[in-house]
This record gives structure tokens, C-alpha cells and sequence, in this order.
């Protein structure tokens, strides 16, 4: 799957305030609902830096918020996605972490920034280093000096149940499902959490399972509101397409079997013909599109009796 398609995927679920306030009061506050979805306001995600080669180069973030309270900022939180480890992620986030704080430059009060990487792999845990210090070499003397970025780096597949019962937003049904999938390659996911984003859930159950089912649910979701009624509604989207799939084979099968039969009927007709001299041999063969050879065989092999060709 390309990358590209699914950190989009995601995003489009993790941009929803209740959503991005339930991933915070989990992973960061332990389930304690500190951040409320009206307090979150969408940030800027993109800045510009120069490279080696004299070009500038932009870089995005994937979701960055400011957590308001009274009119006042609190902290500027950025989610990072990732479905593969990433062994430089410390100098990348150091790299997002310094553009939020220039873009504060001119603002009254500067706030921090926190950066959550949020890794989705299923197939092994976060390996690479998880601070700035893990990847460059400071020599003992300058160590104090060098200011070490740290990667918060949250294993999702790895989740405890304890953890995943403290989400109360459609974000436990992302996080299950990463967390089932380790599990099992052919989770469905079929548990009684209520679904309120309906066509981001589907869509990403879509494109992360490649089942295009769940996109069809979208043309006909009146009356979805939890897993279990998109399970149903997938078993029965399975059915009508089995019905639908053996009816076409049947009629299919019915169709060859008929002009089968109706050939077979229709040789047997001349090859009466025939035997009565009711036609000569040539011309039972000219209508059959054989030869009067071929016809002198099949009718043989048939029980005709045949009369000497003309």
C-alpha cells in the first residue's frame, strides 16, 4: 500500500478534535480527560528550511494543533505517523519541534511544543533510537551543552486492553484494529464500539484491509452506528455477491449446456436426413460445415446408417 494513501488515511481520522483530544488525554495524560475538543485549534503543518545545496526545502507535519484555554495557549501538540521505523525520527522532530518555535518567535508568550510519533507497525516494535544524543557523536566535554530531542514514540499495536479501554472516541476502533491485526493478519473488526465518524472509519478500514466493501457501506450507511452493524453489513454485501456471482455462473453453464444440446439436436436432425436420402451426404456436411468425410464418421459413431456418398 502506498505510504502516501495511508498516513492520509489517518490523518483524515486523527484530524477530528475529539478524536486528537482522546489520542492526547490517552497517551499523555493516562485516560484523564485534561484536553477538550472545543480547546484544539488547527495549526499550520508546513515549513521551509535550506539544505546543503542552497535550496530551500518544505517540510509537513502531519497534524499539529494548539491546545487554547481562555483565550490563551497552553502547549502546540504534533502527531507524526509512521508504519515503518525510522531511525533518524529524533533529528526530524528536532527539525519540526525548531520550526514551531521560530513560528512563535513574534508571539507574546512562547509554548511548548510536543511532538507524539505515533507507530503503527504490527510486524515488530520501535527499534531505533528514541533521542537526539542515540545518533551523533558529542564529544564528554560539549555533552552538556547539546540540547537532546526526544522522540515520544507510542506503539499502537502494541496498546494494553487496559489502554484501549480508556479511548472513548472512534480512535479505539483505529487502535484496535492495529492491535487485532498483529494478532491475527485476518482481523475484522465486529466489536460494539459506536461509530460517530462513520466515512472516515470506513474509508480507513478500506484502504488499511483493501476490502472495497467498506466504501460501499458509504452509499447505503443509514442506520451503521457500531462494528457490528458494518460485520453484518459486510457478511451480507458477501452473500448478495456470492447469489449474484453463482447466478451468473448458472446461467452461464445454462447457456453452454443449451447450445450444446441444441447442436447436438441439430446434427442429429440432419443426420436423419441423411439416412432417409431425404439430403445427399455432400449436402448435410455443406450444412454442418464439415466434411462429407467427417459427417460418413459422425453419423457411425452416432448409430446411423449411412448411404453410399454421391
Amino acid at each position: 500500500m502506498p505510504i502516501l494513501i495511508w498516513n492520509r488515511t489517518l490523518d483524515m481520522v486523527e484530524d477530528n478534535n475529539d478524536i486528537f483530544a482522546d489520542i492526547v488525554n490517552v497517551l499523555l495524560f493516562d485516560g484523564e480527560s485534561e484536553v477538550e475538543e472545543n480547546e484544539l485549534v488547527n495549526t499550520t503543518v508546513h515549513s521551509q528550511y535550506k539544505a546543503e545545496d542552497g535550496k530551500v526545502h518544505e517540510q509537513e507535519r502531519d497534524i499539529a494543533k494548539y491546545w487554547k484555554r481562555g483565550g490563551t495557549d497552553i502547549v502546540l501538540y504534533g502527531i507524526e505517523n509512521q508504519t515503518k521505523v525510522e531511525k533518524r525520527m529524533p533529528a526530524r522532530i528536532s527539525g519540526y519541534e525548531g520550526a514551531s518555535y521560530r513560528g512563535q518567535y513574534d508571539k507574546k508568550t512562547i509554548v511548548p511544543v510536543i511532538t507524539m510519533v505515533l507507530y503503527y507497525g504490527t510486524d515488530r516494535k520501535w527499534t531505533a533510537p528514541k533521542n537526539l544524543k542515540s545518533l551523533i557523536k558529542v564529544p564528554d566535554n560539549l555533552d552538556k551543552y547539546v540540547n537532546d530531542t526526544k522522540a515520544n514514540v507510542f506503539e499502537i499495536a502494541w496498546l494494553t486492553d487496559e489502554q484501549i479501554a480508556k479511548f472513548t472516541s472512534d480512535y479505539k476502533i483505529v487502535a484496535n484494529f492495529f492491535v487485532n491485526k498483529r494478532k491475527n493478519k485476518d482481523y475484522i473488526p465486529d466489536d460494539k464500539t459506536t461509530i460517530k465518524h462513520v466515512d472516515e472509519i470506513l474509508k480507513f478500514l478500506s484502504v488499511m484491509t483493501g476490502d472495497s466493501r467498506y466504501e460501499e457501506i458509504l452509499s447505503d450507511k443509514e442506520g451503521v452506528s457500531n462494528m457490528c452493524d458494518v460485520a453484518q453489513r459486510l457478511e451480507d454485501r458477501g452473500i448478495e455477491k456470492g447469489i449474484k456471482e453463482g447466478l451468473q455462473k448458472g446461467m452461464k453453464e445454462g447457456l453452454k449446456q443449451g447450445l450444446q444440446k441444441g447442436r447436438e439436436e441439430g446434427n442429429q436432425m440432419i443426420y436423419s436426413l441423411v439416412e432417409d436420402k431425404s439430403i445427399s451426404m455432400e449436402k448435410g456436411a455443406q450444412k454442418l460445415g464439415i466434411s462429407a468425410e467427417k459427417l460418413r464418421a459422425n453419423m457411425i459413431n452416432a448409430g446411423y446408417n449411412c448411404p453410399d456418398m454421391e
